[in-house]
């Protein structure tokens, strides 16, 4: 892999095209191959070399591409860290990274000096817009180094990037990308929806640090999209910008979805420009797709399903399917099967689980069990974390953790994660099931339903529900709703009403923070 050759290539090809546009600013391809080596340049004299390690934590800004750009450039490995997290979290994610360079923003209730104290493996600290005194300067560096690079081949195998995931296992797992692997969704990309250098693609502030927003990056170095990019995601600035931009796709968690069709000015934006719209990330709610659509009939609706640890998208939904509900097949390139435990009872994986289990059992087509993924797309595992890596990654596959079954045509249906399985009785309740049904009342705006303890069932169903402003039902109203919808068993027996639900960077629900406080909503309660 030679990613110095990729953007040299996209700066002689498209030198003027903008390949990125932040704040009304242009950024062309020739400017973007300048600034990235400018920076390689600096960190090359800095002592980086293939492998060494360098943090990236930032807000989405045209600087975090460069970064990306110019540590790939001289064939180290990056370590994208989310900007929302905490000083204790950042110190044990350098630390563990053994990184020795860190880009950064400023932040108060960020020290960066205890940063550095804590981690010993860190050299120097650069710091974006701002000239404080023991520190880096990043204007500087590009100011001062020249944008002339001497292209080097980087070997397939060797580590890109490692993405600290937030997961819901505790601790985060660093999953590692190989040079090889950055390939693999720009790659799917194009398979699966054609996209290329004639997209104008909007991310509204998915962050750079998960895969979400990552792919617009990727889209920009190998395919030579154009990316309008927002710092934060805000409902009517979005639809401003694919008007203004006339931008071609774009790709949301079903959240971001919702917060846009509650806007009343939502219906007066021209949206015409769009050719096809992905959700990803979360199961979403049929019906609030379909809404969305109907304004833009001429745009391919697609729901699509990947993982950190797959380099997704790994299986969407070919366009112009009405199947909605469904992710869709893999790319050619992807194996995916359907694994239950023996007696067909499913897959419970316990941490420490020998790598050599040999008690995978595929499911036939309509039966529920585990996801499991093949290909050279899947990480090799998690940095220096063998145990995670042996429960993960069994007789050569992948185990997702993630629920699904495939139709009698081939295309997978995702129920949930095995965590968002609740045994009500002895009845199996998928969460995202029972979030879909009452997702289909007019006056929701959001819900999230979890397993609660339950002294005669064992566990039941509570539901967390955000309305549309203005609206107003009662527990009894969405019982009474649910009975059209759900057998009697999968009925939330608890219903808290709530002025808005947790969300973590990746724009989806946080069920841990639910799980951990059952009362959430009460501290939101909405009369």
């Amino acid at each position: 892999m030679n990613l110095a050759q990729l953007l040299e290539t996209q700066a002689k090809k498209y030198p003027d095209k903008s390949a990125i546009i932040f704040k009304n600013e242009s950024i062309s391809f020739r400017q973007l191959r300048d600034s990235s080596f400018c920076l390689a340049n600096s960190l090359s004299n800095l002592g980086i070399k293939i492998s060494d390690k360098v943090v990236i934590y930032l807000p989405d800004c045209p600087e975090y591409i460069y970064s990306y750009s110019a540590i790939w450039s001289i064939g180290a490995t990056a370590v994208p860290l989310d900007f929302m997290l905490t000083e204790d979290e950042l110190i044990s994610c350098v630390s563990h990274s053994e990184a020795k360079i860190f880009i950064a923003k400023s932040k108060p209730n960020i020290s960066l000096a205890t940063l550095k104290e804590k981690c010993p493996s860190l050299e120097k600290i650069i710091l974006c817009q701002q000239n404080l005194e023991g520190f880096l300067c990043f204007e500087e560096l590009l100011a001062q180094e020249t944008n002339r690079f001497s292209a080097v081949d980087i070997p397939d195998k060797d580590y890109a990037c490692i993405f600290y995931t937030s997961g819901s296992t505790g601790r985060p797992k660093g999953v590692l990308c190989s040079y090889l692997q950055l390939s693999a969704p720009p790659q799917a990309m194009s398979y699966f929806v054609n996209f290329g250098e004639k997209d104008i693609a909007l991310c509204g502030a998915l962050p750079f640090s998960h895969l979400g927003g990552f792919v617009f990056i990727q889209g920009i170095v190998f395919l030579g999209t154009t990316v309008v990019l927002m710092d934060r995601f805000i409902p009517l600035e979005f639809l401003k910008h694919i008007e203004s931009y006339k931008v071609t796709c774009l790709w949301l968690v079903p959240a971001m979805f919702y917060a846009i069709l509650q806007l009343k000015e939502f219906e007066s934006f021209d949206l015409s420009s769009l050719h096809w719209i992905v959700s990803f990330g979360a199961p979403s709610s049929a019906d609030q797709l379909r809404r969305f659509h109907k304004h833009c009939p001429q745009a391919d609706l697609i729901n699509g399903w990947g993982m950190t640890e797959t380099q997704g998208p790994s299986i969407v939904l070919p366009r112009g399917s009405n199947k909605v509900e469904s992710i869709g097949r893999p790319a050619p390139w992807i194996e995916v099967k359907i694994f239950s435990a023996e007696g067909g009872s499913l897959p419970v994986r316990q941490a420490g689980a020998s790598g050599g289990d040999n008690s995978d059992q595929e499911v036939p087509a309509g039966q529920i069990g585990e996801v499991a993924v093949r290909s050279w797309v899947v990480t090799d595992g998690y940095y220096k974390d063998p145990e995670a890596t042996a429960v993960a990654m069994r007789n050569g596959w992948f185990h997702t953790g993630d629920l699904g079954k495939f139709d009698a045509e081939g295309d997978l249906y995702i129920a949930g994660r095995i965590k968002e399985m609740i045994k009500v009785a002895g009845e199996i309740v998928f969460e995202p099931e029972v979030e879909a049904a009452i997702h289909r009342h007019l006056e929701v705006a959001e819900v999230a339903v979890i397993g609660v303890p339950d002294k005669l069932r064992g566990e039941v169903p509570q539901a967390f529900v955000v309305l549309k402003k203005g609206c107003v039902l009662s527990k009894e109203d969405l019982q009474q709703f649910c009975r059209q919808h759900l057998a009697h068993f999968k009925i939330p027996h608890h219903f808290e009403f709530a002025a808005s639900l947790p969300k973590n960077r990746a724009g989806k629900i946080d069920k841990e923070k639910l799980r951990e406080c059952t009362t959430y909503a009460k501290h939101e309660k909405v009369h």
